[in-house]
């Protein structure tokens, strides 16, 4: 697993637990090697984007009771692939996210001053 570092550089804030989230599923948005989506940034879902989501393929609303996810509402916060959030962006969709939550690996794909633009806790 990579250092668990957000990407203002501080220790990384569980993202979410209600549903259980993150590419290891332990609540928060840590990333590896084999994380390949890249599963590091932390947003707070609205339906707009659930329906975007859907849409494009990835489908996050519908639950799947077989593998213990009962879907996305809005307001639950989720570990989303950073291509996929910028992708949302480029589309008009991106939905807000949590800087603290947000692992630093993200910034290989996202801009920091971008991911600002979208912050939930930024001060």
């Amino acid at each position: 697993m990579d250092e668990s570092l957000n990407v203002l550089g501080e220790p990384l804030v569980t993202c979410g637990e209600n549903p259980i989230t993150g590419f290891f599923r332990d609540g928060k948005c840590n990333t590896c090697n084999e994380d390949t989506g890249s599963h590091t940034v932390c947003i707070e879902a609205t339906r707009e984007f659930l329906e975007y989501s859907r849409f494009r393929g990835n489908d996050l609303s519908t639950p799947i009771p077989e593998f213990g996810f009962k879907g996305l509402r809005h307001g639950d916060s989720w570990c989303l692939c950073a291509a996929r959030w910028l992708e949302a962006y480029e589309s008009n969709m991106a939905p807000r996210i949590h800087l603290t939550r947000t692992h630093i690996k993200s910034l290989d794909i996202v801009p920091l001053e971008l991911l600002k633009k979208y912050a939930v806790d930024l001060n």
